[in-house]
């Protein structure tokens, strides 16, 4: 027997089990063991030999050498070409994981930065071909570093060949997408079911002229809602995964999860149909790629999360986007106050073992300002002010605000928006160079780090956003492009600013500062036992409201990060602590429990002196 129809055959009876409860059919099944022997027999012997040695190590993406990078590769590189030719920087960063933004096939405008697919199985000419891609894959691998690629699982552009049959009357394509005659469906759904983007996209339903129908589009009206309810389309979809997992690609950010199946009289996220979905896929390529890991993006609560992870016995996401930390993170820094931070992180790090994130402080996206608001009121915050005060503090428009961003997607009714910009631009930096101060300059490259290093602590691993490594500040050049003017989220998707990165890597500026830092937390992570899979992480309380502590264990080895966001120097101390500890970075000395001073923005790893 093969190792396929091994893998196969042991997991043949769920499979059934899980496609019989959502369709009530055979023939799924069948069809879809067709589609995995296709693609099984396609697949390279080189991603046949990582299946074998992922198998062997099923915890890789876990070890402590795990460090990700996000970002857009014509921004970086103009091309995957071009991108190929730098791995030796991503190198130099020590990358084992890279993940780059949509870049399958898409409309020339309405895209939504790659989110409206038009076709799942072909690179866009704009970034290169599938052989470009491929050859991306395999430079990638033999350097360590496996490949990420968004998987827009929710809906595909309404210019996608399958929406152009179903517009052209085609009832076999108009059953891969939600489409009503009349609004009786629609008005039921809407009930129940909230408005994803009601200030700029309003409505969950578009009117089609040419099919005279309406259209679920819960996103944006180009982007067409998938019917999950129709197997073809569940089918045609692992056969789009399976396709780019012979390309080469590693990771899927399974994007939009929680949307894709919809059922009246409810919110239609979440639902029980989903995490079969997200089970039956992980199945499937842990028949025919074992080698390659699902991160789902999910924009929930921490108490939403843990069903995307699935259990022990049958596991779906391997990894998930750490939103809630990345927003807890700006809100600590704005506020100096560690407490919202301090319960988030607590939710977290109480899930089970086998629940791992990927945690990051910036990324291509906005900060949304979705904090714990029943959390807030108990702390005696009012949730709305308090985002009000975030996004004015972080746009540069609040007093004694030091950081440089924009709003974004502000609702004038709800007060509601979000707030865009580079790491160091919104720690300070931009100002600092604006004033041109050596003070200011320093306090923002201590807050950068600061963040960086919070990042570096906590359970899971860290992702980078390209640029951000070198201190690369905000592009206002956007607002001169009529054709990106318009959305906010382009004033820090620009250009990688190489002569920027060679500064870094040999100069004496703030760029050096801030990337050699970051390089010496990598250094540290990676080389301590305490960042292993297996050690505990828990926080610990300071006796200082702006004080983040992480305790990390393992063996009898014992860590203490500690991180102060205030602006000023903090007393700590640190109960059931004995005996000296010596900061991994400086070398100096402390004992945790009889206390000791933090420096404003100041941070150590500090190990027991056995």
């Amino acid at each position: 027997m093969s190792d396929f129809s091994a893998r196969l055959e042991s997991r043949k009876e769920e499979l059934s089990s899980l496609l019989k409860a959502l369709y009530n059919d055979d023939s799924s099944l069948e069809n879809l063991i067709l589609i995995m022997r296709e693609y099984s027999y396609k697949r390279d012997e080189d991603l046949k030999e990582l299946d074998e040695k992922r198998l062997k190590d099923p915890m890789w993406y876990k070890r402590s050498d795990m460090l990700g990078l996000t970002m857009y590769s014509d921004l970086f590189a103009l091309s995957l070409k071009g991108l190929e030719a730098k791995v030796d920087y991503l190198k130099k960063l020590s990358l084992k994981y890279l993940h780059l933004m949509p870049l399958l096939k898409m409309p020339k405008k309405d895209n939504d930065g790659g989110y409206a697919v038009e076709d799942f199985f072909q690179v866009d000419e704009r970034f290169g071909t599938n052989e470009d891609l491929a050859s991306l894959t395999r430079t990638l691998r033999k350097n360590g570093i496996s490949l990420c690629l968004d998987f827009v699982m929710n809906h595909t552009a309404s210019t996608h060949e399958w929406a152009k049959r179903a517009e052209a009357g085609d009832e076999y394509y108009q059953n891969f997408y939600m489409c009503y005659s009349d609004r009786t469906f629609p008005d039921e759904y809407e009930k129940t079911t909230p408005e994803v983007f009601p200030a700029t996209a309003p409505g969950n339903f578009i009117w089609s002229e040419k099919m005279q129908k309406w259209v679920l589009s819960s996103f944006y009206p180009y982007q067409w809602d998938l019917n999950y309810r129709n197997p073809n389309v569940l089918l045609e979809m692992l056969r789009a995964a399976l396709h780019l997992a012979n390309l080469g690609v590693e990771v899927f950010r399974l994007d939009a999860v929680p949307y894709i199946w919809k059922e009246l009289g409810t919110s239609s996220r979440n639902l029980p149909e989903v995490h079969k979905i997200v089970r039956i896929m992980r199945l499937v390529l842990e028949i025919v790629a074992p080698c390659v890991i699902f991160k789902g993006e999910v924009v929930m609560a921490p108490k939403e999360l843990k069903a995307y992870f699935g259990t022990k016995e049958a596991p779906e996401c391997h990894l998930l986007y750490n939103v809630s930390l990345m927003v807890n993170f700006w809100s600590a820094l704005a506020s100096q106050n560690v407490k919202l931070l301090e319960h988030m992180a607590e939710d977290i790090l109480s899930m089970d073992e086998h629940c791992y994130f990927v945690n990051y402080i910036r990324c291509h996206d906005d900060i949304g300002w979705g904090l714990d608001e029943d959390q807030e009121r108990a702390l005696g915050i009012d949730p709305l002010k308090h985002k009000i005060f975030l996004y004015k503090f972080f746009e540069g428009s609040f007093k004694g605000s030091y950081s440089r961003g924009q709003l974004y997607n502000f609702d004038e009714d709800s007060l509601d928006a979000r707030s865009c910009g580079t790491t160091a631009s919104l720690c300070g930096i931009e100002n600092a160079l604006n004033y041109a101060d050596d003070q200011l300059l320093e306090k923002g490259i201590k807050r950068d780090l600061l963040m960086h290093a919070a990042l570096y602590s906590f359970r899971g691993f860290p992702m980078l956003s390209s640029g951000d490594e070198i201190g690369q500040l905000n592009d206002y050049s956007y607002m001169n492009d009529h054709t990106r003017a318009l959305d906010s989220r382009n004033l820090h998707r620009s250009q990688f600013k190489w002569d920027r990165e060679k500064l870094a890597e040999d100069g004496n500026g703030y760029e050096s500062t801030i990337f050699h830092g970051i390089l010496k937390l990598d250094e540290v992570r990676k080389n301590d036992r305490c960042f292993d899979a297996g050690a505990k992480v828990t926080t610990w309380h300071s006796h200082s409201d702006s004080v983040f502590a992480i305790r990390r264990t393992i063996d009898d080895r014992d860590m203490l990060c500690v991180m102060n966001f205030a602006d000023r120097e903090e007393n700590v101390h640190f109960d059931y602590f004995l005996g000296e500890y010596k900061d991994l970075f400086t070398s100096r000395v402390v004992n945790p429990g009889l206390g000791f001073k933090l420096d404003a923005y100041e941070y150590m790893y500090l190990v027991k002196i056995n």
